[in-house]
Formats: structure tokens, sequence, C-alpha cells
């Protein structure tokens, strides 16, 4: 019987002194087996034919064969920060040299400011289409934080209509593709003061249309409605942070929500001293609620220390979240030795991850979670807001930053409107205290000492500068490569580093 292996495709080929037909004798109703031994030249799609062939009877077969490169597509990520007081920092790849050199791709990315990709969220706010109390004012107030943390940052709004960089140096992918994902919804409202304005006059009407007539806000208001101290409290802190940004409210909307507060925080300290009187009856603890509506009050300068003192007692029975609103409080009112003490509370829980440049907080809510002070993020958030007013400078501020940054659903927003609200607000004190909504540097590129590139970075450009450095192929040689970044004037440079 004459055996012939045919190879079609390239992909495949015999080895030296391999033949591809050969002859074998077999007995009748027997077997025999043959062997070739080919290499693989090629990756591809392998077309592999065998022949059986004698003058009475033959047969063949063809089968194909997916071929493989025997490696894998490797990427190695470095990622780094040169803070304000620094001025220079060095990156270092290895590249292997058995490796396809045309595929090879070395991209850089960098920003000056984590904190500005805030934007991203609001088209989900605002495209949100349920209408309770809640989500009412986090309809509109993000947006208007933002728009006016922008103007205060000098910016012409319409002109940085079309967005065409990306504050997260993080991401990667081609640009073009990366913007279509951004733009899940028709329109970004925070550059359109028509569409603001337009976004808080109904905002506003709403919410004041649903106060009830004791002053407070329940979920949606109507008939049979009650106000609740937790929604209460978040509409009038969303009615403070409007008024600051700007936004003009009817009389006495604010002032009605106050008094609704303060009657309860009343209640709520005769149920503690109670407590203290009779053991029995009343209130042990002071809460999480009593936090919020404590700070609440606190920002409009109606201060209790009975509350304070109590609070500050029972601060072991407070979520790390309700620390943190207490914090606030205390640093508004300027109580540094108890609020060292809150600070001391909540950084037990800390985690710092060295190599990302993230910190995070291991909380303990997991009997909790589930309930407004066990939100992760909003903790997260409140944290970060407490940092931006004690130590806006520091590592844990902007390792806080790119934390939340990290945990986005989509790149865009978090788990829901409210935690995404919260966290908008968290990222613009943070914008404002740090300095980051303010940068002017310049950033010069250096591969293996050679300069490369010059980027020029102002708050005037935070949308528009070119935040990549790419090289591709036999741009990037085997071996050692370093990338230098070199910064002069004032600002962070927050970068990443992919070798694919």
């Amino acid at each position: 019987v004459q055996v012939m292996l045919e190879l079609e495709g390239g992909c495949l080929g015999l080895m030296p002194d391999v033949k591809a037909t050969q002859t074998v004798a077999i007995d009748a109703s027997g077997e025999q087996r043959v062997d070739w031994r080919i290499k693989v030249i090629k990756e591809g799609e392998a077309v592999v034919r065998m022949q059986a062939l004698t003058n009475e009877e033959s047969d063949a077969i063809q089968m194909r064969f997916p071929v493989y490169v025997h490696g894998m597509r490797k990427q190695i990520p470095q990622t780094g920060v040169i803070r304000p007081d620094q001025t220079r920092t060095t990156i270092t790849f290895k590249v292997p040299s058995s490796r396809r050199v045309e595929e090879s791709r070395l991209a850089l990315r960098y920003s000056p400011t984590l904190a500005g990709a805030m934007v991203d969220a609001l088209p989900y706010l605002v495209s949100y289409p349920y209408g309770c109390t809640e989500q009412t004012l986090n309809r509109f107030l993000p947006t208007v934080i933002t728009q006016q943390t922008l103007k205060r940052m000098g910016l012409d709004l319409a002109a940085i209509r079309q967005k065409q960089t990306n504050l997260n140096p993080q991401e990667t992918g081609p640009d073009q593709q990366r913007a279509l994902g951004w733009q899940r919804y028709d329109h970004n409202p925070v550059f359109d003061e028509n569409t603001v304005n337009a976004m808080v006059i109904a905002g506003v009407n709403r919410l004041a249309a649903m106060q009830l007539s004791d002053g407070g806000w329940g979920w949606f208001s109507g008939h049979g409605e009650r106000a609740y101290p937790h929604t209460t409290a978040l509409v009038v802190h969303g009615l403070q942070i409007a008024r600051e940004n700007g936004v003009s409210l009817p009389d006495g909307l604010i002032d009605k929500g106050l008094q609704w507060l303060t009657n309860y925080q009343a209640r709520e300290l005769e149920q503690l001293k109670r407590w203290d009187q009779t053991k029995k009856k009343g209130k042990a603890h002071a809460g999480h609620l009593d936090a919020l509506v404590y700070m609440v009050l606190v920002d409009e300068n109606l201060e209790s220390k009975a509350m304070r003192d109590y609070l500050y007692r029972d601060r072991n029975h407070l979520a790390v979240y309700a620390k943190a609103m207490f914090a606030i409080a205390l640093h508004h009112i300027g109580d540094r030795e108890k609020l060292a003490m809150i600070l001391k509370n909540i950084d037990q829980y800390l985690v710092r991850d060295a190599e990302n440049q993230t910190a995070y907080l291991n909380l303990p809510n997991s009997g909790y979670w589930w309930y407004w002070y066990g939100s992760e993020y909003e903790a997260h958030a409140y944290y970060l807001k407490l940092l931006s007013a004690v130590e806006p400078g520091s590592k844990k501020a902007s390792g806080l930053v790119k934390y939340l940054l990290n945990n986005r659903k989509h790149a865009t927003y978090w788990n829901s409107t409210r935690d995404t609200a919260v966290i908008v607000e968290a990222f613009a004190d943070y914008l404002a205290a740090s300095g980051e909504a303010a940068p002017d540097l310049t950033l010069d590129i250096f591969f293996n000492n050679q300069k490369m590139k010059t980027v020029r970075i102002t708050a005037e450009n935070l949308f528009t500068f070119d935040n990549k450095f790419v090289l591709e192929g036999k741009q990037i040689p085997s071996g050692t490569n370093t990338i230098t970044l070199k910064k002069s004037g004032s600002g962070s440079v927050y970068f990443n580093a992919y070798l694919n």
C-alpha cells in the first residue's frame, strides 16, 4: 500500500529526512500504523490529507486543524504618580526578544487629576427614570456641583462639550472606541447652562411641592405620607450645597426643613436623657441618624453640644459612615480633640495598596450592609469629604479617589443614583481642596533617556490636552527600556503604562 501525506496552508512542514510517501505491506484483515514527524512553521489553519493507494482499492481522509503559537499574549502594566512635591519618576520595562516585534505596543497615559472623571457619571443620574424625593435631588444636584466646579476653573463649557481627553489614565483601548463607550446617553448636561438651569428649576420646584406641611420630606409625599429623618436630612443637606453653588431657593424651603430636624434632634436628646435617668426607658446610644442630622444642623451653625457629647461618648456604636459625618461636623466647629480621636477610630480600618496607589476602608459592615449607613461607596465618599477638609494633600485622599474610580460600573457610575451622587459631591470637594482642579504644569517624556514629547497641562485644556504617548513595533527594542517623566510646575501627574 502506498501511503501519502499532503499538507496545505503553509502552517506545517515535514521534518528533514522524512518522506511524504511511504510503502507498507498490510495483511488481509490487518492494520499498520504510519507516522510522519512534522514541524510548525506558522500559525493559521492547516489542511492535512492522507491517502492509502493500491491497484485495487484506495481510501483518503482530509481534516483541518488550527495551528497556534507556542506562547501567549502578555501585558505588563505599570502605574504611579508624581505628587505636587515631586518632579520626576522613572519606570522600567524588560522587553523579551522572543516576541512578535510588529505587534508590540507600549502605551503611556497620564492625567493631572482622577477626580475630574466624575463628569462621566452625570448622564446616568440625569437619565434615571424614577422620581422619589432622593432621586429628584440626585438628578440635578451633582450636575450643578460639577458645572460650578468647572466654571470656577475658568473653563468655557461650550468649548469642551466634545470631551476629548479621558482623565482616567487606567482605561485602555482606542480613544474613539472609548469615547463611544462613554456616550451611552445622548447628552451630558454639564456643558449646557440652559439645560442645567431648566433641570434646577424643575428639581427645586418638585422638592418644594414634595415638602410636607410639617417641613419634612418623605419618600414621595402625598396623602398618608409622613416625614422621615433620613430623607429630610438628605434633602436639606442637598439644598445647602445647591445654595452654596448659586441655586436660588424658595423662601423658607430650607428653614422649614431645618426646624423639622431641630425638633427631631430635641426628641432624640430627650430619649437619651431618659435612658441616662432610668436605664430602662428611652434610647441607650446616640445612633447613625443622630450623626447625620447633627452634621446637617452644624452646617447651618445650629450646633447642639449635648448631642455632640452623646455622639462622642457613643462613637464605638457608630458605623464608619456615621463616624465620618460626625468628624466633618467636628471639623466645622473646630473641636480638634474629638476630631483627632474620630480620625484614629476610622483610620484603623484603612488599607493601603502601595503598588496601585490606592487606599480603601475594610468596613466592618457585614451585619448591616443593606442599611443606608452600611453603604460601602457612600462611606468611602464621606471619608474622602472628611480628608478633603483635614488632609487634602495626603496619599490617603488621592488613594481613595483612585480606589473609587477603579470601582465604577461601566466606567461611569457606581451602584445607584444615591452613592453616585455622593461620590460626585466628594470628588468636587477633593478637587477644590487638593488643588487638582487648577493644574499648571509641563510634562517631559523621555524614552531610554531621549526626550520624545512635551505636554503642557493647565485648567484651560484639562479636557483637551494630549494624554498619551505610544510606541509600536520596531520603536520598542528588546531588553531593558525606561520611561522617565519630568514635571515642572504645580500639580500632580497620575500615569499608567502598558507594554503589550
